[in-house]
């Protein structure tokens, strides 16, 4: 493994220090902590025995190998999340799908992946990453199986709510870790580069898909998605550590009444600031990167099969790049003063005049401006680290889970509605065209909403 890549991913400093706390760190990529290094733990939380004792850090080999297993697994759940938009041609022939059957066939996924959310979180602070998200991908492997075996619409969603069940720990079991292995800055920018690679997992499902879709056929890719997943499992199970505690750790730790229920965190109130953008703007950002942009593309723009696939190919790209700069710059912003509230705070409200344009051009509409409102719509994924951090280390798998499936919850909402929504304003005689753009704007409405309500809020990440 490369030094450089080793410098990036750094635990350097104590786990419940906010972001503010930075701002007088040197300018340069902060390095990661020898063992040696005499820097507190948190007192909240069983310390793993793989762990360095004192600290509770991965040394920077280690670090980077445990990002790179987790990587891979959240880059198979991103990309058999995402091929459905590919897919849908294909999927809307041969099966008779409508809009509506279309947007709860994507939005299955997602049902799938909210139902598991709740238990996921008490797992991951008891049990720990590798061990629950393990399990969990042995689900998904089913689902792609059962999937790529589907003879009628039923199958294929029950099929695909299991891959949904199955991918839901691919992004909360590695921050939940991340979360005591690595500091805040470096929490960011894991998280940021973790989305990344999702972006990777989706661009991989676009022209790579379509290109594959001649020689193969769409039911084998899901045998390939099965063969990446439990590739996947193997780099996770010989890398990640274990999460045992040490010796006298948990009887040195007093029980709170809250350890085994997310009351503190529905009552927090950050988490409930944050809650109707993940919803709405953040779950509304998926389902259209994942799904509906793709139908949009070919049956508002014009676009073919390959050309939308083409689209999506760029759109994921750009998400891509955008990603890997939040991951870049996110250590420079923390240390002037630029939290994650108040770049949402600046954000959100660029992502919502670009929605508001995509729909107001319809037919004009093309992959470029689905892609300016994907990467505006970015600066959403700031919440999630920023919510883990309000958090102390002992809640945060909870904390991380309980907005996860706000996010995911939103997801499903949103891909249904709007496939519900399109034939809701077909059958009252709209073009299709217009269809769209009322689905949309009703859309729209509601991430407004979302947003009038985070500013209404005056409170901020407590650990700032």
């Amino acid at each position: 493994m490369s030094k450089p890549m080793q410098e990036r991913l750094h635990p350097a400093a104590a786990v419940d220090t906010p972001l503010a706390a930075h701002a007088s760190e040197p300018t340069g990529p902060p390095r990661m902590a020898q063992r040696h290094q005499p820097v507190a733990a948190s007192t909240d939380a069983p310390v793993p025995r793989a762990f360095d004792e004192p600290t509770g850090r991965l040394d920077g080999k280690t670090g980077v190998f445990v990002f790179l297993a987790f990587a891979a697994a959240y880059f198979s759940s991103a990309l058999v999340r995402s091929i459905t938009a590919t897919l849908s041609p294909v999927l809307t022939q041969e099966f008779a799908l409508q809009a509506r059957d279309l947007g709860l066939l994507g939005g299955g996924y997602f049902l799938g992946f909210a139902a598991m959310q709740l238990p996921l979180g008490r797992w991951l602070d008891r049990h720990g990453p590798k061990r629950v998200i393990l399990y969990f991908l042995s689900l998904a492997v089913l689902g792609c199986l059962a999937f790529s075996l589907a003879g009628s619409f039923a199958w294929l969603l029950a099929a695909r709510v299991l891959i949904g069940m199955g991918v839901g720990a691919c992004l909360m079991a590695p921050l939940t870790g991340y979360r005591r292995w690595f500091d805040a800055p470096t929490l960011m920018r894991a998280n940021s580069w973790m989305l990344m690679t999702g972006s990777l997992g989706m661009l991989a499902s676009t022209l790579p898909v379509q290109w594959l879709m001649p020689l193969t056929g769409w039911r084998p890719l899901f045998w390939i998605l099965a063969a990446l997943i439990v590739l996947s499992m193997a780099a996770i199970a010989l890398v990640v550590p274990s999460w045992r505690p040490a010796p006298g750790a948990q009887r040195a730790t007093p029980v709170s009444p809250d350890d085994h229920s997310y009351a503190s965190v529905w009552r927090n109130r950050f988490f409930q600031k944050m809650s109707p953008l993940a919803f709405f703007n953040y779950g509304g950002l998926v389902a259209v990167q994942t799904l509906w942009a793709g139908p949009w593309m070919v049956k508002v723009a014009g676009y073919t099969a390959l050309e939308s696939a083409t689209g999506l190919f760029y759109i994921n790209a750009a998400m891509l790049v955008t990603f890997w700069g939040w991951g870049l710059a996110n250590p420079w912003l923390a240390r002037h003063g630029w939290s994650a509230s108040r770049l949402i705070g600046w954000g959100v409200p660029v992502s919502l005049l670009v929605l508001a344009v995509n729909i107001a051009q319809g037919a004009s509409t093309g992959w470029p401006g689905w892609a300016l409102y994907c990467v505006a719509s970015s600066v959403m994924g700031l919440a999630q680290p920023a919510v883990g951090m309000a958090f102390k280390a002992s809640l945060a798998g909870r904390a991380l889970s309980g907005y996860n499936l706000m996010i995911f919850s939103g997801v499903f909402v949103v891909q249904w509605g709007i496939g519900l929504l399109v034939d809701a304003f077909a059958s009252m005689g709209l073009p299709p065209v217009a269809s769209f753009q009322a689905a949309m704007g009703v859309f729209l409405a509601c991430c407004i909403a979302a947003y009038g309500y985070f500013l209404s809020v005056n409170v901020d990440n407590p650990a700032s």
